[in-house]
């Protein structure tokens, strides 16, 4: 398809599904619940439209692993759309996106340049492949016990230092909505010979938003993972993966498919198409809006005392560059509540879902399908908490982020013998397993990093105050497997 001929008002894969119904095709296809007559429980709960267009692929709706025509179409118009060279549609996830574009570049032994406060699927890619991560330990803080972006500097000692590594790796955002300076650290990377790589899971709003912080692919990255069913409206587990001009688009078509299904959902795809649609004709007004609920929300959270909603005062020009207005991240524990027991309460006592919260913040995600009553009510919801639980803070614990100590590379640790110990006798022995607060999915150990006495008191903590813990093998966290 010729590219100047891109029509951002057109849905391909949704309009040949809709043609697809309108055909009263007789299936001896799978799936076999052959349009929801073989499952009416599931069809009832669905509904007949949904379950009528879980197909399978076939000449009139292609085919996700080698697209050549509807799929194609909706690739070119979201590559169009987010200004990338190529974009393709992902059902598996952000982390099927992190992990491809991770598997691209990287191969056994070569270095990758990143931030220790990734998510855990750009270290389980580590694990895949066998790079060996060179941590850029960001700044922390200390009020706030988050960790921040990157500073220049620090990415440059690493450039410097290790200059046979393959590719840098930005947060654009943070979970918590802080931006590093990725124009910059394109740069350096670009310079050094390195390609650029941006996890913008919580940045899709980047790309149609005025006045936000900017966006991997208009920074100059070389690949972006950006998570469409967050801030973007599709459905759970689609995403895009976007890539730029130094990047063969044929040879990241044949990495996603070692991993990606064969069998795509077209419920997906289609939320996919549908919803760049609807970003690229009103992505602008939506994202203001959703601007102007978060400032309110953030006036009102920090009238009440007690709360720091946080915003663009934290800005300092480097390790937080920027910051994400659509954003809302709260500091609760100058109330004397880790951010845990604020989000528990919320939903058990007031029927309210946040994103997050983990021991001294919360994260209440706002997007396209918010509405300012629903704001009012958490903010209302907030001041109740306040005037009911508050207590001295005293013996909280503040820090999120501990600096780790890498022994090993992921993929050894992972897959070297093991041995299941007690937790509080593992100090000083080396982690082979995953261990984190899930969301936001930041492992606070993972494969190779040795295993300190503030690493099991912050574990406990966590555990203690109501963390979703995940990622080992003994769910209760009580085990933990280290190297023999």
């Amino acid at each position: 398809m010729d590219r100047t001929d891109l029509d951002q008002t057109r849905a391909p894969i949704y309009e040949a599904l809709e043609k697809f119904r309108e055909m009263r095709v007789v299936p001896f296809d799978v799936p076999g619940h052959k349009h929801g007559k073989g499952n009416p429980e599931l069809t009832a709960f669905l509904g007949e439209k949904c379950v009528g267009v879980d197909v399978n692929s076939m000449k009139p709706l292609d085919n996700l692993c080698h697209p050549i025509s509807v799929i194609r179409e909706a690739e070119l118009l979201a590559a169009d759309a987010f200004g990338a060279k190529n974009a393709f549609l992902m059902v598996g996830g952000t982390t099927s996106s992190v992990q491809s574009m991770v598997l691209s570049c990287c191969k056994h032994g070569d270095k990758i340049i990143l931030p220790r406060n990734v998510h855990r699927s750009v270290i389980n890619s580590l694990v895949l492949c066998g790079a060996i991560p060179v941590y850029v330990n960001p700044e922390v803080d200390h009020r706030l016990g988050i960790s921040l972006g990157m500073s220049r500097d620090q990415v440059k000692k690493a450039i410097d230092a290790n200059p046979d590594a393959v590719a840098v790796l930005v947060n654009n955002p943070t979970y918590y909505g802080i931006c590093s300076d990725i124009r910059a650290i394109v740069k350096m990377a670009h310079d050094a010979g390195m390609l650029c790589l941006a996890d913008e899971a919580h940045g899709t709003h980047f790309y149609f938003g005025e006045n936000m912080p900017v966006s991997a692919m208009k920074a100059g990255a070389d690949m972006a993972a950006v998570s469409m069913h967050k801030s973007g409206g599709s459905l759970t587990q689609s995403s895009l993966l976007l890539v730029g001009e130094n990047v063969s688009e044929r040879h990241v078509r044949q990495i996603i498919n070692l991993t990606q299904t064969t069998s795509g959902s077209y419920l997906l795809m289609s939320s996919l198409d549908i919803s760049r649609r609807n970003l690229a004709l009103r992505g602008k007004e939506v994202f203001r809006k959703v601007v102007e609920m978060a400032e309110y929300a953030r006036e009102e959270i920090n009238a009440i005392g007690g709360y720091y909603a946080y915003g663009r005062e934290m800005i300092n020009g480097d390790s937080i560059f920027d910051f994400d207005p659509t954003k809302l991240s709260v500091h609760t524990r100058d109330i004397g509540l880790a951010g845990i027991e604020v989000y528990d309460i919320l939903r058990d006592e007031y029927d309210i879902q946040i994103e997050f919260g983990d021991i001294g913040n919360i994260l209440a995600y706002l997007s396209i399908g918010d509405r300012m009553q629903e704001l009012e009510r958490l903010v209302s919801a907030l001041a109740e908490i306040r005037r009911r639980y508050k207590k001295d803070p005293a013996g909280l614990l503040s820090q999120e982020y501990i600096d780790p100590e890498v022994v090993c590379s992921p993929q050894s640790a992972f897959y070297s013998a093991k041995k299941s110990v007690p937790l509080k006798d593992s100090i000083g022995q080396v982690c082979s397993e995953f261990v984190m607060c899930y969301p936001p999915g930041i492992p606070i150990l993972a494969p190779g990093e040795r295993i300190t006495a503030n690493i099991i008191e912050y574990i406990q903590y966590a555990k203690a105050k109501g963390c979703s813990m995940t990622g080992s093998e003994d769910p209760d966290i009580n085990n933990i497997n280290v190297l023999i």
